[in-house]
């Protein structure tokens, strides 16, 4: 196993504070989520170790290298090559098929698109359709098979499940969690849902400006 993200001491701020020195890892297939109430700071904290957001204090490594004191040059290549992020809302190019949003990233990571991981979201019958004639459930597995058709080393997770059933939440986070152990990845979860959140390996909560293990 190998060291894929450092957080040390981080704090930020905007009209007040939303966290203080905050210290996560994550190595090869390890999975954190974080959890926490709406307005606790959990989405900008995963923008900060994203390459997002700078903090206010503290450093982030991403891959043994401090994210922040690199060129904008070089975090835009981390960006397209080395980490996913998924959001809760899909953001696909509607204009286009299935099969062509998801290709445009494997293009753009120079990777192929692969079939495994659309059978395991069970989207592969949904390729040549437009956006537009898929469910919004489907949307949402089309952008997740989007962003690991990249093959990123750490999948960033912004309430992925947000908007799905119960059963597809479920399957969904299968499929990242089997990413993770498949190709030496990690993720980094922040979720409403204490489910999904207990099967991650590392669990904590932003409580009160601090980020506490659970």
């Amino acid at each position: 196993m190998s060291q894929l993200l450092k957080a040390t001491n981080l704090s930020h701020s905007f009209d007040t504070t939303l966290f203080d020195n905050v210290n996560i890892s994550l190595d090869t297939q390890d999975s954190i989520a974080i959890v926490g109430r709406s307005g606790s700071g959990k989405s900008t904290l995963l923008h900060i170790c994203s390459t997002f957001l700078k903090p206010n204090k503290g450093e982030v490594s991403l891959f043994g290298k401090e994210i922040y004191t690199q060129t904008q040059a070089e975090i835009e290549m981390i960006r397209r090559y080395d980490i996913g992020i998924i959001f809760q809302f899909h953001y696909l190019f509607k204009g286009m098929s299935a099969f062509e949003n998801i290709n445009i990233s494997s293009i753009l990571s120079n990777q192929e698109i692969d079939s495994d991981i659309l059978k395991k979201l069970e989207i592969e019958e949904c390729m040549q359709k437009k956006v537009s004639e898929l469910s919004g459930g489907q949307q949402q597995r089309v952008s997740i098979a989007r962003v690991l058709s990249k093959k990123p080393r750490i999948i960033f997770a912004d309430e992925p499940t947000g908007n799905l059933d119960t059963q597809t939440a479920s399957l969904v986070m299968d499929v990242l969690l089997d990413y993770t152990k498949t190709y030496n990845a990690g993720l980094v979860l922040v979720t409403h849902d204490m489910q999904l959140a207990n099967r991650c390996e590392q669990r904590y909560i932003l409580k009160e400006n601090s980020l506490l293990e659970m």
